[in-house]
């Protein structure tokens, strides 16, 4: 099971994502992130080299270049009255281009995040949100408050009791009748 990633960029951002962790050449295997960018794909291949130079890690991934703000302004992070290109804007009134989207295995928007202007993006909780929806699609599992990879996880509730004993024969933990809790499988 993969889950595309599609994220906004920047050069600190894509530098991150360009470590071997974050390739698609994981044990997880997902596949790689995928951003798109409000300009054109030659100011990519020029961002690639900066990004190696202050990152110390090569962009092997896709770009995706949207110079038309389409792909921005479907994905509502640009208001509609931001006009119809990239040429001529500034960080200023780019501002609101700093959403992550993660899609899962079965390509549907499964979460994203908005940050300010001033605020960093947190890849850890990038990458544990992608865990979670390739774990919880594969197994029927939810991922309770705060999960980390190999933490216990929850049987979702659309799987009966029947069928939990059939995939948990060692049984589970359930302060609740809906709170069944089992170790996170493999």
């Amino acid at each position: 099971m993969k889950a595309n990633r599609p994220f906004h960029g920047s050069s600190r951002k894509l530098g991150l994502f360009s470590k071997p962790n974050c390739r698609g050449q994981s044990p997880r295997g997902e596949s790689p992130p995928s951003f798109c960018e409000i300009d054109p794909v030659g100011d990519h291949t020029r961002w690639s080299k900066d990004i190696e130079e202050t990152q110390g890690h090569r962009v092997t991934y896709p770009l995706i270049g949207d110079p038309e703000l389409k792909v921005a302004k479907l994905y509502d992070m640009l208001p509609a009255e931001a006009g119809d290109s990239s040429q001529g804007r500034t960080a200023a009134n780019n501002a609101t281009v700093r959403s992550v989207f993660v899609v899962g295995p079965d390509k549907k928007i499964k979460a994203m995040l908005t940050y300010p202007m001033t605020t960093g993006r947190n890849f850890d909780e990038v990458l544990r949100i992608l865990d979670s929806v390739q774990l919880t699609a594969k197994h029927q599992v939810a991922t309770p408050v705060n999960w980390k990879p190999g933490d216990d996880v929850i049987i979702a509730g659309s799987v009966s009791d029947d069928e939990a004993k059939q995939r948990y024969p060692q049984g589970w933990r359930a302060p609740r009748p809906y709170l069944r809790y089992v170790p996170q499988p493999r």
